[in-house]
């Protein structure tokens, strides 16, 4: 009697723990550092050079000509990320072809398509990330959706919504990170502990896809350090 009294017992303390492990977020996988190298980059609308810059082994872009309609992506081989995290670090400064409303626009694209026609992404102002001008602070991040969602659009059907302000150096190395679950990515800067940007409703929804280095108009960007971790 005293054995099925325990067995009954047990149950419901079983009963928890497989709920709690039903419950827990996956772990991530080991996290993969992957080599940016101008072997490993297909680019779209962009000029790709190896080189150094503040001391360390980047990649420099910008853009393919002075049209300010270049796609501005080197999609890296070999990735193709559902959710999980895509960690780099930037470093963004007006480029050959700057106009002086540009900021040095850099960043992440993800779930890009093959042939980079698709593809969500969120990147930095680095000029806006000092200045006396609040409003100017408050763009200090964006997201974006390639094709039907740029940042025009985004800001005057959404204003605020898809940006927001964080501290950010003009020129200077600074770490990012994406985390993206579903439809819903956030953006931490600095390895800062909370997200600088949330976004709930990507528009390209959930799905896979491949990673991308991005550059907006104006830009000559420096990448280093790319990693990539699966959920």
């Amino acid at each position: 009697m005293v054995r099925h009294s325990f067995a009954l017992a047990a149950i419901p303390f079983v009963a928890v723990v497989l709920a709690a492990i039903a419950l827990a977020p996956r772990p991530l996988a080991s996290q993969t550092p992957t080599p940016l190298t101008l072997e490993t980059l297909t680019l779209k609308g962009v000029v790709a050079e190896q080189g150094t810059y503040q001391g360390r082994s980047a990649i420099r872009l910008v853009e393919a000509d002075k049209s300010r309609t270049n796609l501005g992506i080197a999609i890296v081989s070999g990735l193709a990320v559902r959710d999980g995290s895509i960690e780099v670090d930037v470093a963004g400064r007006r480029g050959p072809y700057a106009v002086p409303d540009d900021r040095g626009f850099i960043g992440l694209a993800f779930r890009v398509a093959a042939d980079g026609s698709r593809f969500e992404y969120i990147y930095l102002r680095p000029d806006n990330g000092r200045v006396d001008d609040q409003v100017r602070r408050n763009h200090a991040t964006q997201y974006s959706s390639h094709p039907d969602f740029s940042f025009a659009r985004m800001r005057k059907e959404f204003p605020e919504k898809y940006e927001s302000y964080v501290d950010l150096e003009y020129g200077a190395w600074t770490r990012m990170r994406i985390d993206v679950a579903g439809a819903t990515a956030r953006l931490y800067v600095h390895d800062a502990k909370q997200p600088a940007l949330v976004v709930t409703d990507l528009k390209l929804g959930a799905g896979e896809g491949g990673v991308a280095l991005w550059i907006g108009s104006g830009t000559e960007g420096y990448f280093s350090n790319l990693r990539v971790t699966r959920r």
